[in-house]
C-alpha cells in the first residue's frame, strides 16, 4: 500500500469544512496540528479549541492502480488537490505540501515506546503484551493507548496514582469522575477497592472504560455512568463513598465542588487533578469549607490537590 500526507495551514478556514472537504476526497484520518508553542489551556467539556497558527495534516491511501508507483502518487495528488481548491480556495494549491508516508503496522508502532511503569509502592499500569513486573507485591493494571486519554504518562495522571496507591481503598467505594480510559477507577479496584462508579461526559469513555475493565477482569465491580443520564447529581441516589477522584480541568472542578463534596463520606479522600500548579488556589479555595487540604503534590507544571474530608 501506498499512502501520502497533505498538510496546509488552516488559516480563517472553518474546521467543519475543511474536515468535511477531506473526507469528501477520501482522507483516511485528519489531524490539527500547533505550528508554534501555544498551549490550549482550559477548555470546557466537549470544546474543541485550536491555535491561532494551525497545521492541518490528512492521510491518504494511493487510489491509482494502473501506472507506474510514482505516476500514481502524482496523478492521485493532483486530482485530490484540484478537488480540494475547488472545495476551499485556490489557494489550497499554493500552500499544500504533500510527503509520502511509509505502510506500516500503526498500531505496534503506536505501542513500540510505551513501557510498564510504577506509581507509588506497588501499583503498576503495563501493556498488554509486556512481561508481569518481577515484583510479587505488584498490583498490575493492564492498558494500552487508545481514543480515551489516561495511560499514566501523563503527570496528572500519573500523581493521581501515585496518591491512589497510598490510600486503603480496600474494600471501600470510590468513584472515578471524568474517568477517561478508566485507568484510575481500575487501579481502585486493582488495590481492593469493593466498588467503582466511573463517570464521563464522552460516550467514547464510557466505552473504554468498560473494555477495560473487562480486559483487567473488574467488569462486575465497576458502574459506568454518563453525565448526562444519571451521573452523580444530587437526585442520582449515590451513597457518599470513601474516595472521589477528578482528573478534570480548574473550571468543572469548581463548578463541581458542591456535588462532589457531597458524595465524599466524612473522613473519606479526595483527588483532584487536571491543573496546572497556578490553578491549585482556586479550586483549594472551592473545597476549603469542608475539607481539610493535606497537600498540594506537583510534578512538571501541574499539580494533584489530595484533601481528606471533615468528620
Amino acid at each position: 500500500m501506498t499512502f501520502y500526507e497533505i498538510e496546509f495551514p488552516l488559516a480563517d478556514l472553518s474546521v467543519e469544512s475543511v474536515e468535511e472537504a477531506l473526507l469528501d476526497i477520501g482522507a483516511s484520518s485528519i489531524t490539527f496540528v500547533d505550528r508554534g508553542d501555544e498551549p490550549v489551556l482550559e477548555p470546557k467539556p466537549g470544546e474543541f479549541r485550536l491555535w491561532n497558527d494551525t497545521l492541518v495534516r490528512a492521510l491518504f491511501q494511493e487510489s491509482g492502480a494502473d501506472a507506474a508507483p510514482g505516476d500514481a502518487t502524482a496523478d492521485d495528488v493532483a486530482r485530490r488537490l484540484e478537488r480540494l481548491a475547488g472545495a476551499l480556495g485556490s489557494h489550497i494549491t499554493q500552500t499544500a505540501r504533500v510527503r509520502a508516508v511509509a505502510d506500516r503496522d500503526w498500531e505496534r508502532v503506536w505501542l513500540t515506546d510505551w513501557k510498564s511503569m510504577r506509581f507509588g509502592r506497588r501499583l503498576w499500569v503495563c501493556p498488554t503484551a509486556a512481561e508481569p513486573p518481577q515484583d510479587p507485591e505488584a498490583v498490575v493494571v493492564r492498558l494500552d493507548p487508545g481514543l480515551a486519554f489516561g495511560t499514566g504518562t501523563h503527570p496528572t495522571t500519573a500523581l493521581c496514582l501515585q496518591i491512589l496507591d497510598s490510600l486503603p481503598v480496600a474494600g471501600r467505594s470510590v468513584i472515578d469522575y471524568g474517568c477517561g480510559s478508566g485507568i484510575l477507577g481500575i487501579a481502585a479496584l486493582k488495590l481492593g477497592a469493593a466498588q467503582v462508579v466511573a463517570v464521563d461526559i464522552d460516550p467514547q469513555a464510557l466505552l473504554a472504560t468498560r473494555d477495560n475493565a473487562l480486559r483487567n477482569g473488574v467488569s462486575a465491580n465497576i458502574e459506568v455512568r454518563g453525565v448526562d443520564t444519571a451521573g452523580i447529581a444530587p437526585d442520582a441516589g449515590l451513597p457518599p463513598v470513601f474516595c472521589v477522584m477528578a482528573n478534570i480541568l480548574a473550571g468543572p472542578l469548581i463548578e463541581l465542588a458542591p456535588t462532589l463534596t457531597a458524595v465524599c463520606e466524612p473522613g473519606g479522600y479526595l483527588l483532584l487533578s487536571g491543573l496546572l500548579k497556578a490553578q491549585a488556589y482556586a479550586v483549594k479555595a472551592a473545597y476549603s469549607s469542608a475539607f481539610a487540604m493535606v497537600r498540594v503534590v506537583e510534578r512538571d507544571d501541574w499539580c494533584c490537590i489530595y484533601a481528606r474530608r471533615g468528620a
